[in-house]
């Protein structure tokens, strides 16, 4: 069925049969038959890198990610990761307790996606494709069943506290035997929702661990709950046998209503801090309007569905759902995520949009230019999904405790009910009970993941992508930054302030300029950009130029081999970058330059000289005052000139600055400190400084430097404000303060309350309160890393900075080679 709206001309057509919505239970298709067909792989994962074809070209090795139902403590991820490391086929395992998602690295020639999914809920838990209407159903559900048991379990508490505070109020013979009695069968009927519905999820848990011989946190707690129902049971039943005396409703009604609270605020607190990952994937929208061939009518389709060269309609308050252009309409962007900027852009036809940013003002049409993992968007959301699976050290830790821990639980709990049993059966189970629910790794194991996920979430609002959750332990822990000065201390954009020609050069001017923009636009340094952009703007292209290799040599330039039929017979060697690279001979004026070269039958020839000049960011003298105050030691490790390098350092406020360094200098350099005992950050540009990031404590990359599939930071800087690498130290520090916090908080609860439930001081319901309120304690701890950071300290140093700031730009100023 379609429906036509002439006012329009926009045809909203129905769903073909493999993009139903999976809401509708008579639309679904088989589920094993969706999860194996290899055109929806793609929805929930992409193609392992450098992994081998099929004969129809199609990947072999996939990394797919799922989100999990029914898991809550680490033992629980830890019984996953088993189940599916058992399953022939599968490469790699990572699953997060505190996000409860999996990646799964699998062979498609040995396994399917049904098939070690159902090895995951053969270990009793659910398995679903992270694709955005799962994820939105699953957490709709999921939110539902845990209100209505925490509902039910609250309204029978209050009954059953109605029942028994007669007998709390009452003195001996006060009540007869007739009417306690009845206050005890009305309790016990009333308990029964509690225990068959309320209390589901952790008995099928339960069942399951005994079933597969494993102890996870629901284990003691089912046992805690079982307990105390048969003991209260038997005491209703027969009042004159030996657990007659008392009976224990209120309590089990009490421990499970908090048990519940705890859970249910715990899930809300996770999908407000650890759900960062989800708020971002979820930004594509699910639908679009794509216009139909040779017709100005639209259909709608998913998102997935569409091609490269496809025409969309975006309307306002709408996310762009593809990298493309725009050829129908203007207006505002906000593309806050993609690049850090988080004032609106302008966007008139022709102008480039990225896929996840939000059209802000009118109804436009764009041609799709990039769609799946080519875009940024995806580089973007595989970078925070690779993050929240990662495990710190200190979570991993933690995670092989939880299981030895669980096993003394049960220990205890029996040696506690062996040891009161001979003065009272009735005491002795209720003690067990108490020594079973008390204790709580769950706060152990949360303490970690939860804190690093929830700072990660708030740097990403920020605009800083955190690709190593370990990095913010390290960072926490920096005393030395060392910064590059191209496209860091100085602003990225650099420009051309002059070319000069070389005498008798063997191509002229216009020739020379379109040649430097064909290799430049090949090169993502700062310094090929401004020659690219400049042959642009000198409306130079170098289309006829057809290269057979281009290589970056870093630090130094760039190498290629191209042809030009048109020009030349045979092909050349082409060189774009600093003087030394390109065999020119030395300015004496000391402006920063960059060369371009051609040799040809042995001859080096020397084309042009571009002269460059650019800014020293005008934060960045705050960011480094502020960082000294800290106590942590700054350096300036650059290839440019060293008297360029003194005066940008003289500008920020730099003791410590060493210019002329190649890569293996800053390395060098690197190393010494380490040597020295300092713990190093290094703030670099993502592509020359590949090889320090990698070796420092810690490390940042601007995100505009490199494709971020390359980067090889800690994290990356998606916005254009230095005061971001502050900030993160000042959120990583708060981190692990809260960690710290989180981690003594689980280790004094269990020290202090573990002896008190066995000494037989604590009761059920307060064993319960406690379990509850551990976990929950920690949760709501690490939400105050969702606030951001103060900035006062960079903010009041720039304000004073500002005003004796030069207010003309530092031209002449060099930048680094290429």
């Amino acid at each position: 069925m379609s429906i036509s709206s002439p006012g329009n001309h926009a045809i909203v057509r129905g769903f073909s049969p493999e993009e139903a919505p999976t809401s509708a239970p008579a639309q679904r298709h088989d589920a094993a038959t969706l999860l194996d067909d290899p055109e929806e792989w793609g929805t929930f994962g992409r193609p392992l890198k450098g992994s081998q074809t099929h004969a129809d070209g199609s990947p072999v090795c996939w990394e797919s990610f799922v989100v999990l139902e029914g898991m809550h403590c680490a033992a629980c991820a830890l019984a996953i990761e088993d189940a599916l490391k058992q399953v022939r086929g599968i490469l790699d395992v990572d699953v997060s307790a505190a996000t409860h998602r999996a990646r799964v690295e699998w062979n498609s020639a040995e396994v399917l996606p049904s098939q070690w999914m159902a090895a995951v809920r053969k270990a009793g838990y659910r398995c679903l494709p992270a694709m955005d209407a799962l994820l939105r159903e699953q957490r709709l559900h999921e939110s539902r069943r845990a209100l209505w048991r925490w509902l039910v379990a609250g309204f029978c508490m209050m009954q059953v506290m109605m029942y028994a505070w007669p007998a709390y109020q009452s003195t001996p013979g006060d009540l007869s035997l007739e009417m306690e009695t009845l206050l005890r069968w009305a309790s016990w009927v009333i308990s029964l929702p509690v225990m068959f519905f309320a209390c589901g999820p952790f008995f099928s848990s339960a069942l399951r661990d005994i079933r597969e011989r494993r102890v996870s946190m629901d284990l003691p707690v089912a046992l805690g709950m079982l307990i105390t129902f048969v003991v209260s049971t038997l005491g209703t039943f027969d009042p004159a046998g030996p657990f007659g005396a008392e009976v224990y409703y209120d309590s089990l009604t009490m421990f499970v209503f908090f048990l519940l609270s705890g859970r249910l605020l715990e899930l809300r607190l996770r999908d407000r801090t650890a759900g960062a990952l989800e708020a971002v994937a979820n930004r594509l929208p699910d639908s679009v309007e794509r216009r139909l061939a040779g017709s100005d009518d639209f259909e709608r389709v998913t998102t997935r569905r569409l091609r490269v060269g496809d025409v969309v309609r975006v309307l306002p308050g709408e996310a762009f759902p593809a990298d493309g252009v725009l050829v129908a309409g203007a207006t505002q962007a906000d593309e806050a995520l993609m690049t850090g900027e988080s004032r609106p852009v302008d966007k008139p036809v022709g102008a480039l949009v990225c896929a996840g940013s939000y059209n802000l003002r009118a109804t436009v049409e764009m041609r799709v230019e990039q769609v799946g993992d080519a875009t940024r968007f995806a580089q973007v959301v595989a970078l925070m999904e690779s993050a929240s699976l990662q495990k710190p050290r200190l979570a991993q830790l933690a995670d092989k405790v939880a299981r030895p821990f669980l096993v003394l639980v049960l220990l205890a709990a029996l040696t506690a009910a062996l040891w009161w049993w001979p003065s009272s059966p009735s005491h002795a189970a209720m003690v067990a009970v108490a020594v079973l629910i008390v204790t709580c790794p769950c706060a152990l194991s949360l303490a970690t993941p939860v804190s690093m996920l929830t700072a990660a979430g708030t740097l990403a609002r920020n605009g800083v992508l955190v690709r190593n959750l370990q990095g913010l332990e390290s960072l926490a822990s920096v005393d030395t930054v060392v910064f590059d000065k191209t496209g860091t201390l100085t602003r990225d954009g650099l420009s051309v302030t002059g070319v000069h020609e070389s005498s008798n050069p063997s191509l002229n001017r216009a020739q020379s300029l379109a040649l430097a923009e064909a290799l430049a636009r090949r090169s993502l340094h700062p310094v090929s950009r401004a020659v690219a952009a400049y042959g642009r703007a000198s409306a130079e292209l170098g289309d006829g130029w057809m290269f057979d290799s281009v290589e970056e040599v870093s630090g130094a330039g760039v190498i290629a081999t191209a042809r030009n039929p048109a020009l030349f017979d045979s092909p050349m060697t082409l060189r774009l970058g600093s003087a030394s690279f390109t065999n020119a001979p030395l300015r004496g004026d000391g402006v920063q330059e960059a060369v371009l070269s051609l040799e040809a039958n042995g001859r080096n020839q020397i084309l042009l000289r571009f002269d460059l000049c650019e800014d020293v960011r005008s934060e960045s003298f705050a960011v480094v005052k502020a960082l000294q105050d800290a106590g942590i030691r700054v350096e300036l490790l650059s290839g440019d000139n060293p008297s360029v390098v003194e005066r940008v350092a003289g500008l920020t406020g730099i003791v410590h600055a060493h210019g002329g360094c190649t890569p293996q200098d800053k390395l060098a350099r690197l190393k010494s400190l380490q040597a020295e005992g300092r713990h190093v950050a290094m703030v670099g540009d993502g592509l020359n400084d590949g090889p320090v990031l990698a070796r420092a404590h810690v490390s940042f990359a601007f995100g505009r430097s490199v494709p971020l599939a390359q980067s090889r930071s800690d994290f990356v800087v998606m916005g254009d404000r230095l005061e971001l690498v502050w900030q993160s130290r000042l959120l990583a520090r708060r981190t692990m303060g809260v960690v710290r916090q989180n981690l003594m908080w689980a280790a004094i609860y269990n020290a202090l309350c573990v002896p008190l439930a066995i000494a037989g001081y604590m009761p059920a319901w307060l064993a319960g309160l406690g379990m509850a309120a551990s976990s929950l304690l920690v949760v709501l701890n690490a939400a105050r890393l969702a606030r951001d950071p103060e900035l006062s300290a960079v903010h009041a140093i720039a304000t004073e900075t500002f005003q004796h700031w030069p207010s003309t730009p530092t031209a002449g100023l060099a930048s680094e080679p290429i």
